[in-house]
């Protein structure tokens, strides 16, 4: 295996502890979207599978349960601190057909071509998604899937305005759109897949929405405070303004108050095979 610096994800959460258990809780909240997409488009038993930044490994893990003990999954990442979570959560779970390698996937060297190539909330830190999704697609074999699911921030909103979660939401867009990411590029995926040359993809759009209760607000509060370092060093907000550890609290009480609801970003996911 072969690794190289270019082309690497940026990623303004960082890689502490709390990352990676902010990462599981958003993973646990989206794992029944990630589950319909990957069994819609085609993922099966037997398949040999690169998960694409594999982060706490909850897709990895939700992958390996698809395609059984008869089938592989690899997961790549190029943050030591996540590939070793994510090998201690497979062991933790007895779950043997995974293993986690540390690289940039984009550029990492298989001496097997793979089934599938998945990816979740990954494309979006690449400085070109087009360039990583036209490497990535040389380690399929002809015929073999390709499946990514990426944020649409814009459908993160709440009805009647909430100013707290508006304000939050805002943070996280702001940031993230200094640091370069593309905060929409679920819709954009459509074109990236294309000018990739890969074939027309197929699409999906799941998102969570709730009147206060029943909304993870914890998770939105989770990944402001994995930004602060960020937010502080950009001049976006300060943790006496953020005040974190009330956050996801203040956030429901408004909403139930005003008896409004709250959308997640949109999760949109696109498929296609690589032509033969």
């Amino acid at each position: 295996m072969s690794a190289s610096v270019r082309g690497i994800p940026v990623y303004p959460l960082g890689h502490s502890e709390h990352e990676m258990e902010r990462l599981s809780r958003q993973g646990k909240a989206f794992e029944a979207f990630t589950r319909q997409l990957l069994m819609q488009a085609g993922v099966r038993s037997g398949m040999r599978v690169l998960d694409v930044g594999c982060g706490a490994g909850d897709s990895s893990l939700l992958i390996a349960e698809l395609v059984g003990d008869n089938g592989e999954v690899i997961g790549v990442d190029r943050e030591p601190m996540a590939v070793g979570w994510s090998r201690a959560r497979a062991h933790s779970h007895g779950c043997k057909n995974v293993q986690f390698l540390e690289g940039d996937p984009a550029m990492v060297d298989f001496d097997k071509e793979f089934d599938a190539v998945v990816g979740r909330t990954v494309l979006m830190y690449y400085p070109d998604p087009t360039d990583a999704v036209r490497r990535l697609a040389h380690h399929l074999r002809p015929g073999g899937l390709i499946v990514f699911q990426e944020f649409d921030l814009q459908n993160a909103r709440s009805w009647p305005p909430a100013p707290t979660f508006d304000r939050t939401v805002g943070w996280i867009k702001q940031t993230l759109h200094s640091t370069g990411a593309r905060t929409e590029l679920g819709l954009e995926l459509h074109q990236v897949f294309v000018a990739a040359g890969l074939p027309t993809p197929s699409l999906r759009m799941d998102a969570l929405i709730g009147g206060g209760s029943d909304f993870p607000f914890e998770i939105l509060a989770a990944t402001v405070e994995s930004m602060l370092p960020r937010m502080r060093e950009l001049k976006i907000t300060l943790p006496v303004e953020v005040h974190s550890a009330t956050l996801a609290l203040r956030m429901r009480d408004e909403v139930l108050e005003s008896k409004g609801v709250v959308l997640s970003p949109g999760l949109i996911g696109a498929w296609t095979r690589k032509p033969a």
